[in-house]
């Protein structure tokens, strides 16, 4: 079997068989099939797409390429949940402390930035110290006792998907719907969760860019989750604006900290309520939404969601301090506060916009060797339906650098005003089961 036959077969539209598929999926892991030839099959695939047999045998090959967790001799459900990333999106930062703050155990498993989204494990690593290399062992001995944990691929879980997982970030086929699904879903079947709950975003700062495109994803996933017995659930979450205020990994940890103090952006803390409802129930603590909301506003009240995410750091080998002091986390050598040329209501907010102009000072990566800075990024003081006066600050703008007019000129196109009052569009969308 030749690789370059593959390439050509789904670049005219073929469907490929499940021996292709695991022949590509074995030899990518072994090193005999390189990054440039598997880059021509991603793009092929991003224009042609699969099948849902195809996506079901990719992410099968995708699981089987290295270990898979077994969870079963921890008493009780185990729950994971992922978001297909969007600008500021910290939400496992707050929502995983608050249901296992609950008597939840979940066992999560995250990955790094892709284009202009953060990652969980960058955010986390601004942390110092935090380990997110634990054996599974280690992972399994955290779940059970502490009810939490938060780690990066292993080699051993799903090789195929991590090296997978970086060259599309910088080849242009983030956007596939097969590579998503097959790259999240072999992630969470491999962590050995028995429940699963997918954030499934859509708009300008999200990957799907319709709440259309977004449900497909999610019922693709659903799909193959129900199929290997997982309870796989999703709902569909709006990213036509950055969530909550933070963008950039310190910032968004500051954040999600003042969140479980009760004190951070309303936007974000809903979302977090919604899918903490949603996991709650799929775990069987509680019956329904009213009295799963009930119990996560319980946990950030008594202080138990922020005890939570201590006991995860501490167990981690991360230095706690920076959680009871948020200001000792990274930080940029400069704030610069970005004001208000004109009057008038915010009508819309380019997220992608924003998003990326945070990677280009540093928050994110541009190459998959560009290392982060975690001290960089952008806090908004103003978003969609807010108004805004000529002379208000924006945001604020952490820097080590200074900003060109280049990157100063795109910041103010990021803003679009209305002279009459605008409606805040919905956050949760649709809840797919």
């Amino acid at each position: 079997m030749r690789f370059i036959d593959i390439i050509e077969k789904k670049r005219d539209g073929k469907k490929l068989t499940q021996q292709e598929i695991q022949f590509w999926i074995k030899g990518y892991v072994d090193g005999a099939i390189p990054d440039y030839q598997v880059s021509a099959l991603c793009m092929a695939i991003y224009f042609q797409g699969m099948d849902n047999e195809e996506i079901a045998w990719l992410t099968d090959a995708m699981l089987h390429s290295g270990d898979i967790i077994d969870l079963s001799d921890i008493p009780g459900i185990k729950a994971d949940k992922h978001s297909t990333g969007g600008v500021g999106d910290k939400t496992s930062l707050s929502l995983t402390p608050m249901v296992a703050a609950c008597g939840l155990k979940v066992a999560k498993m995250s990955g790094r930035g892709l284009g202009h989204t953060g990652g969980t494990l960058d955010k986390v690593e601004s942390i110092e110290g935090f380990n997110i290399a634990l054996s599974e062992e280690q992972f399994k001995k955290q779940v059970s006792e502490i009810g939490l944990a938060l780690i990066g691929q292993t080699s051993e879980i799903v090789p195929a998907d991590k090296k997978l997982y970086g060259l599309r970030d910088v080849t242009g086929t983030v956007q596939s719907i097969p590579l998503i699904a097959s790259s999240i879903m072999s992630k969470k079947l491999a962590s050995g969760s028995d429940t699963i709950l997918l954030d499934v975003k859509f708009g300008e700062g999200a990957f799907m860019k319709t709440p259309e495109e977004a449900e497909k994803l999610a019922s693709t996933m659903i799909a193959i989750g129900n199929h290997l017995g997982k309870d796989t659930k999703a709902m569909i979450s709006n990213m036509n604006q950055p969530l909550g205020n933070a963008i950039g990994n310190a910032l968004e940890v500051k954040e999600a900290i003042a969140t479980l103090k009760d004190e951070g952006p309303a936007d974000f803390k809903e979302l977090c309520m919604s899918a903490g409802a949603i996991m709650l129930m799929q775990g069987k603590i509680a019956q329904d939404e009213a009295s799963a909301r009930a119990m996560l506003q319980e946990a950030i009240t008594s202080g138990n969601a922020l005890q939570k995410l201590r006991e995860m750091v501490i167990a981690q080998g991360g230095n706690v301090n920076m959680i009871d002091h948020p200001e000792k986390l990274p930080h940029a050598a400069n704030v610069i506060e970005m004001k208000a040329e004109c009057n008038g209501y915010v009508k819309e907010l380019d997220a992608l916009k924003l998003g990326t102009l945070a990677m280009l000072i540093g928050a994110g990566r541009r190459v998959k060797e560009d290392t982060i800075n975690f001290g960089v990024g952008i806090v908004l003081n103003k978003k969609d339906g807010d108004y805004v006066e000529k002379g208000d600050i924006l945001a604020y703008v952490h820097t080590d650098t200074p900003l060109s007019d280049e990157w100063i000129e795109d910041f103010y196109r990021c803003f679009v005003y209305s002279d009459t009052p605008t409606q805040k569009a919905p956050l949760i969308y649709k809840i797919v089961k």
